[in-house]
């Protein structure tokens, strides 16, 4: 009995130096996202010349930083296989910080992410992150009202509500479309304080466009985008080749 356990326990130390660390206490973090949506997983750290950071996706190394030199593992300086390579041109590397974003993010990202953080006192964080095949495109008649749900229900997390780039709706009831959208929306924007949704009543042809909430949290920073298109009443919405398509384009800022 004393020979097995011994084993198990060599089998688990050599499973955490894989990642380049041992820690006692790894720190969870659940995430979902819609595909489609960008994701930023957040070291909270600065980093420095002592430090290495770096980052697993289902214990296959994708990113790291060494001191001064910052590699995203689709890059030449990495072996690149199935898993590095499904991250192309989607990844993004915060050098001064170690965060990483993955970017139009889609269910073949599904999985965990492991920080590892290797200085005077090494950590590890694993992020489990759910991407849900969910339609971001609603179409609605004028007149109609539309409720837009987040993927993650609201906690503690901070939620912001923007529309084609402008902010509209912020936490703690406070409203911006007044001053933004010279009262474009008022008195037609409810906020579910439970569940982060945001209800638009009234809905107009104008209102068309691209709406993004920003979900954060100490650990994640999550953009969610809705492409809306608003029909008017004689217009059936089922002929849509007759009017304009609506185009949803992100933002640079909100990425």
């Amino acid at each position: 009995m004393e020979t097995k356990t011994f084993f198990i326990s060599l089998f688990a130390v050599s499973a955490l130096l894989l990642h380049g660390v041992f820690t006692a206490d790894t720190e969870r973090v659940s995430v979902s996202v819609m595909e489609g949506d960008s994701v930023t997983l957040n070291t909270n750290v600065t980093t420095n010349q002592q430090e290495k950071i770096k980052w697993y996706f289902n214990n296959t190394l994708i990113a790291h930083i060494n001191r001064s030199l910052s590699v995203i593992c689709t890059d030449v300086q990495c072996k690149e296989d199935n898993v590095t390579e499904r991250f192309r041109g989607r990844l993004k590397l915060v050098h001064q910080t170690g965060s990483l974003t993955i970017m139009n993010i889609n269910r073949t990202h599904s999985g965990d992410y492991t920080l590892v953080i290797i200085n005077g006192s090494d950590s590890e964080t694993i992020f489990s992150v759910t991407v849900h095949d969910e339609e971001k495109r609603k179409s609605v008649v004028e007149g109609e009202s539309v409720t837009l749900d987040p993927v993650m229900k609201r906690t503690h997390y901070l939620m912001i509500w923007y529309f084609n780039g402008l902010l509209i709706f912020e936490d703690q009831s406070q409203i911006f479309a007044d001053v933004q959208w010279d009262g474009r929306f008022r008195d037609r924007l409810k906020l579910d304080h439970q569940t982060g949704s945001l209800t638009i009543r009234d809905i107009r042809t104008a209102d068309s466009g691209l709406y993004q909430l920003q979900i954060s949290s100490y650990r994640f920073r999550i953009i969610q985008s809705f492409c809306l298109c608003v029909s008017p009443k004689e217009d059936p919405i089922r002929i849509p080749m007759e009017r304009e398509p609506v185009r949803c384009e992100s933002p640079v800022g909100l990425q």
